[in-house]
């Protein structure tokens, strides 16, 4: 094993990248190391660096992550060495009062709660959603990485340790749609082309996806929308009334998330619909909701954290529908980048040009 590896760090918000060697411990209890073969690049990561989903600095980004059991900790069990493996951000305890009473979805340890890092300077780091994995190595509990099909490339392995999961598990687990469901998403970037893949996997009657990025859409309409709305020439709302024969949506999954997605998902839903807020907000965030119209409307608002996915489950069936050719996560991917042009990358994304970059490890580029 070696004894330092390269990760991502960002010292202050709105700062720039550095590519640091950080030194490698060894792995205590159930925890496993992973050598790291690809990590997606998200939005999520990008709130992070710019202090708006927290101010801990300095971060260890990246929280994507794909690749292969390097070391085992003494009291890791489940996995060998050499298996492929996606890191699941959250993972239910199996212990506490809400995983014992059947509600996995609510139980408080969901988020694993890592260590810091120490960086090479003696700094402490936080690893972003407890994992820090756009780096050569990781460390995490052995609950945290989900083994899955080798034969899935690395580049799309990481796709399923956020932005897929996200999606497709909003529009299956948290939604529950099915095929009498007219549904809209809102956002088509990474999470909301999932959100329509997952909707199209359910069977929904019409899959109505709204961008203003016209590329966005057309990718939309590859994983199954049946309509789209172009926000930037048409006004959604009518646009959307008339889709749905003027009743709105059964589903409205807000895939971008904030106060001005979440008042347009509210004007578009239908009677007895459900609302799903998938984009994350910033903190600070607030909204104000007409009450009358709210109580007329019926229905529910939810909130979807990684698709209320149960890992062990949901990441094999991802994996396999990609291998089936039912699920073609390769279109995902808009340019891959080595460790050292991850910021090239996460620009692009904010750019609205990539619909997901991935960093490809060294000794993997080959």
């Amino acid at each position: 094993m070696p004894t330092h590896y390269r990760g991502a760090v960002a010292r202050a918000a709105h700062g720039p990248l550095s590519i640091e060697d950080i030194p490698l411990r060894e792995p205590v209890g159930d925890e496993v190391v992973i050598e790291v073969t690809a990590c997606g690049l998200c939005h999520s990561d990008v709130h992070f660096m710019h202090g708006t989903s927290g101010t801990d600095f300095p971060y260890l980004v990246g929280h994507e992550v794909a690749g292969r059991v390097a070391e085992l900790g003494p009291e890791a069990s489940g996995l060998s060495v050499g298996d492929s493996v996606v890191v699941a951000p959250m993972v239910a305890c199996g212990r506490c009062r809400q995983c014992a009473a059947g509600r996995p979805r609510a139980c408080p340890d969901r988020l694993p709660r890592r260590p810091k890092v120490l960086l090479g300077d003696g700094v402490e780091a936080t690893p972003v959603l407890g994992v820090g994995g756009l780096a050569e190595r990781v460390i995490v509990p052995a609950r945290q990485a989900v083994a899955i099909d080798p034969r899935v490339p690395p580049q799309v392995a990481a796709l399923l340790g956020c932005g897929v999961p996200s999606g497709f598990g909003a529009a299956v687990n948290t939604a529950a749609i099915g095929p009498a469901d007219d549904v809209v998403i809102l956002g088509c970037g990474g999470v909301g082309v999932a959100a329509v893949a997952g909707a199209a996997y359910a069977g929904a009657r019409r899959i109505v996806a709204v961008d203003v990025n016209a590329a966005k859409l057309d990718a939309a309409r590859r994983f199954g929308a049946t309509d789209v709305v172009d926000a930037s020439r048409e006004e959604t709302v009518a646009r959307v009334r008339e889709l749905t024969d003027g009743r709105g949506a059964d589903v409205v999954l807000d895939a971008v998330g904030g106060p001005a997605s979440f008042t347009t998902a509210n004007q578009l839903r239908g009677p007895g619909s459900r609302l799903v807020v998938v984009g994350a907000p910033r903190q600070g965030d607030t909204v104000e909701l007409p009450l009358r119209h709210l109580f007329l409307t019926g229905g529910l608002i939810q909130v979807s954290i990684w698709g209320d996915c149960e890992a062990a489950r949901d990441l094999p069936l991802l994996a396999g529908l990609f291998l089936d050719g039912r699920l073609p996560l390769e279109e995902y991917v808009s340019g891959a980048y080595p460790l050292d042009k991850a910021q090239a990358g996460y620009d692009r994304l904010l750019s609205g040009e990539a619909l997901r970059g991935v960093v490809r490890m060294r000794r993997c580029l080959d």
